[in-house]
């Protein structure tokens, strides 16, 4: 399991001092300018490890620049780009019009949408669980507790235990929406923060099913899942660049159409050749071109 680092890295050169408080000798290196501010990202536990990855890449190619990462969900991201305490909001769905309508009134300036990486929402059971592929009408059933036993969906006789995230979170609105039709999940749902919690949960249950961004996919088995009428598709970079996964989505970068040059520097470089390699490398899958707009 890839582990998640919450918290602020800030890479920088340290100046060379001479001891006991006397000044710098002569011909020493003088330290790295800095940048006046530090860029803050802050939103989706989804995108925590992709966009930490990018900061620490990104610091080092760029002394003195500082890039301070934090998770919290979604909506806590988009609520602190809204309220200015963030430069920048990672969110795993799109915001929506009425916080983007707050955001340029905070800002005084209109909101910039930028996908930085693709993602599949993948559905994960247990190792050991012989069910392979489901419809997106059982996941729904599933979820909403109307199929409470695995040998209802071709498993065996055991109690299905469902995992999902809080309702802060971009994964829970994207699932809500386009698994549930916007409908409630059940409340025997078992709600974690964050997608690694999901995943250990249901690595340590053999009854578990829940769902998360497929880069956390480590000692789970990520479904095949069948939209109406069609057959079932395992996620993957090629099943989600050429749309027949139906749960792949983008994940987002928001800024203001103002932004400093700190902010746009860091956005304009994560769609890099450079950065989208790292993308791949965490788990996601990179954008394309008809993906990038």
């Amino acid at each position: 399991m890839k582990q998640i680092a919450r918290g602020v890295f800030a890479i920088g050169l340290v100046a060379l001092v001479a001891c006991g408080g006397e000044e710098r000798r002569e011909g020493a290196a003088a330290p790295a300018a800095r940048s006046s501010k530090p860029l803050t990202v802050k939103g989706s536990d989804t995108m925590v490890i992709l966009v930490q990855r990018l900061a620490e890449e990104y610091m080092k190619a760029h002394a003195g620049d500082l890039v301070q990462v934090t998770g919290g969900g979604s909506g806590t991201g988009i609520a602190a780009f809204i309220n200015g305490t963030t430069d920048l909001a990672m969110a795993s769905r799109p915001m929506k019009d009425d916080e983007k309508q707050k955001a340029a009134a905070a800002r005084g300036a209109e909101v910039v949408e930028r996908p930085v990486a693709l993602d599949s929402l993948a559905v994960f059971v247990h190792q050991a669980n012989p069910v392979a592929q489901l419809t997106l009408a059982q996941v729904k059933d599933i979820f909403q507790g109307k199929v409470t036993n695995w040998n209802q969906v071709g498993g065996g006789d055991a109690p299905i235990v469902l995992y999902g995230r809080e309702n802060s979170s971009g994964t829970y609105d994207y699932f809500r929406e386009h698994v549930l039709n916007k409908e409630d999940f059940s409340p025997r749902v078992q709600t974690l923060q964050g997608t690694a919690a999901v995943i250990n949960a249901i690595g340590r249950d053999a009854n578990g099913i829940g769902y998360g961004g497929i880069a956390y996919a480590k000692d789970v088995k990520p479904i095949a899942v069948a939209a109406s009428g069609s057959a079932p598709v395992a996620p993957s970079e090629s099943t989600v660049a050429d749309g027949t996964y139906p749960l792949a989505r983008k994940l987002f970068l928001y800024h203001s159409a103002n932004a400093p040059e700190r902010v746009t520097k860091f956005v304009e470089w994560s769609l890099t050749p450079e950065a989208q390699a790292l993308v791949s490398k965490v788990g996601y899958f990179p954008l394309s071109d008809a993906t990038s707009k």
